[in-house]
């Protein structure tokens, strides 16, 4: 049966249940889904740069895929062929390369009112429920609740199916993101969960309970004042690294779970708004990047360190947030820095990139960029002015038959060093698997200038190493007459257009599937969850103090 009324009430979150959301949903005409084929086609074939890649690790054909998709357009219902679609872009392994679903999917999230990590006791993995909106249909489910089946399935497995479900292209990567979407999935990026509600067993006590919860559907929070993937310079947009989905979930677990952070956010937005940046930038407690940052000191029995959490890297201007970090670590004890990135899913390359310098006395060199070597990519390389220095190489690789073209960094390699050192004590990182695209290259970086230690939650990062750009972005910067075309009823693509490669002593190996590997891992402890990360902090500063 239907649960009652009272278990969908969510508080002040615009929300319908999704049962009610789905009578809302139109079809795409089959014109329309031929329209969304034939630009996927076009991506894949002549702008994707993992293509020869994911084929060969992944034993997948998108490309013969698209077409018996296209083949077999008539005999599907709308909710099949974007099953399809999505299972294509899935395949692929690349979670910057996506198929986003059109209206009234897009701009849409489903959820359920409560957030699960998982810790380990010894080598044993558990789930917790760290965080909790509203009042719960069972009063004993609380934050610190262990889940041990979802609809039935143990949660371990549960977690490990919706994993299979998603782009990640490592294991550590496929799992961080199912264990992620059990209660938050952007409607952009997928379908609705098929089932209206689910039944929760957990532990409280003693005591083994079941509780139901259903399905909501709500637009997404607001993003951030000054983030790249709103900007209007095609110079800002054709400079992003970063997982969509990650930035989408953690857009909505500050709104859900952290709402002081999310209105120190809209205070300093507007007090900037009326006053400028510049009169904020004296504040010991709040970043002007409240949406990036957060910092302190913290005191562990190896002493007080400072600890910078970057959440994300979506800004849209790469030197005032180097300069913010600067300020605010100078904030900060001098001894040593813990700078956590977990759940950084990327935003402005240059930005990522800029901040190395400021740990380290050595020259940064850039990661280089890659284009595949198309008509399309000679063709856009030579009509963008910025992308000049790329039409050489790929002309060339008519007569050499290079899969590639040559690479060079975004910006001249002076740019990244203009500051130079200011922090001088020693620095770990910490990452996890959640961590993608410019944060990937960001711990690339770190790792390759041999700036400090890597502490992971995990055995590796996302593995996302390239330069994403849109559908639209490639429609703008073309023109008319291009094979780009205007895409129906708000549908997108996004595409890996350029690979990066690493620099140091991994020179020329590419960061895509392979990633950034930990010099030490930490299993998440109950205390680290429920302790703001206790034994994780305890972790770095023993590191730290032994450098």
């Amino acid at each position: 049966m239907t649960p009652d009324a009272a278990d969908t009430s969510i508080g002040a979150i615009d929300a319908v249940p999704l049962e009610d959301f789905l009578q809302t949903v139109e079809a795409l005409t089959l014109d329309e889904r031929r329209v969304v084929v034939d630009q996927a086609l076009v991506l894949l074939d002549d702008a994707f740069v993992h293509l020869t890649l994911k084929q060969a690790m992944h034993a997948v054909a998108p490309v013969q895929a698209l077409k018996l998709i296209r083949h077999r357009l008539p005999t599907m219902d709308d909710r099949q062929f974007h099953t399809a679609m999505l299972s294509v872009f899935i395949g692929l392994r690349d979670l910057h390369t996506n198929y986003l679903l059109p209206d009234p999917y897009r701009g849409k999230l489903a959820f359920i009112p409560f957030l699960i990590e998982e810790f380990f006791e010894g080598d044993q993995r558990q789930f917790l429920v760290s965080k909790l909106y509203d009042t719960p249909p069972d009063a004993s489910f609380a934050p610190g609740v262990v889940v041990t089946h979802w609809n039935g399935v143990p949660i371990e497995r549960a977690v490990e199916v919706n994993g299979e479900r998603n782009a990640g292209s490592n294991e550590f990567a496929r799992y961080a993101r199912g264990l992620e979407g059990m209660t938050i999935r952007p409607l952009t990026l997928s379908l609705p969960p098929d089932e209206a509600w689910v039944n929760v067993r957990y532990v409280a006590g003693d005591q083994e309970h079941e509780t139901r919860f259903v399905w909501q559907v709500t637009p997404p929070p607001p993003s951030a004042v000054g983030n790249a993937l709103e900007s209007e310079d095609a110079h800002v947009q054709s400079s992003i690294g970063i997982d969509l989905q990650t930035e989408i979930v953690r857009r909505t677990k500050k709104l859900l779970f952290a709402r002081e952070a999310m209105e120190i956010e809209r205070a300093v937005q507007a007090y900037r708004g009326t006053k400028g940046e510049s009169d904020h930038a004296d504040s010991t407690t709040t970043s002007i990047f409240p949406d990036a940052f957060r910092f302190q000191t913290v005191t562990t029995s190896h002493g007080d360190f400072g600890y910078i959490r970057i959440f994300t890297f979506n800004v849209n201007n790469a030197d005032a947030f180097v300069a913010e970090f600067v300020r605010i670590a100078g904030l900060l004890p001098q001894n040593g820095l813990i700078l956590d990135v977990r759940g950084n899913g990327g935003g402005l390359i240059t930005a990522g990139e800029k901040l190395l310098q400021v740990l380290t006395p050595k020259t940064i060199q850039p990661e280089r960029l890659h284009f595949i070597n198309t008509p399309l990519t000679l063709t856009l390389c030579k009509t963008v002015p910025w992308l000049d220095r790329w039409v050489r190489s790929i002309e060339r690789s008519i007569e050499t038959g290079a899969i590639y073209s040559q690479g060079f960094p975004l910006e001249d390699p002076s740019a990244y060093n203009q500051v130079g050192q200011t922090y001088t004590g020693p620095v770990i990182l910490i990452i996890d698997a959640l961590c993608y695209s410019t944060t990937d290259i960001f711990a690339a970086g770190f790792q390759d200038h041999k700036i400090g230690p890597i502490l992971g939650t995990s055995g590796n990062t996302g593995a996302g190493g390239a330069n994403v750009w849109t559908h639209n972005l490639l429609h703008q910067l073309l023109g008319a007459g291009s094979p780009i075309q205007s895409l129906p009823k708000n549908a997108a693509f996004r595409v890996a257009i350029r690979r990066t490669t690493r620099v140091g002593e991994l020179v020329g190996m590419p960061l895509e599937d392979l990633g950034v590997e930990p010099d030490e891992v930490h299993k998440t402890t109950k205390d680290d969850l429920l302790h703001h990360n206790k034994n994780l902090i305890e972790r770095a500063a023993g590191i730290l103090d032994a450098l």
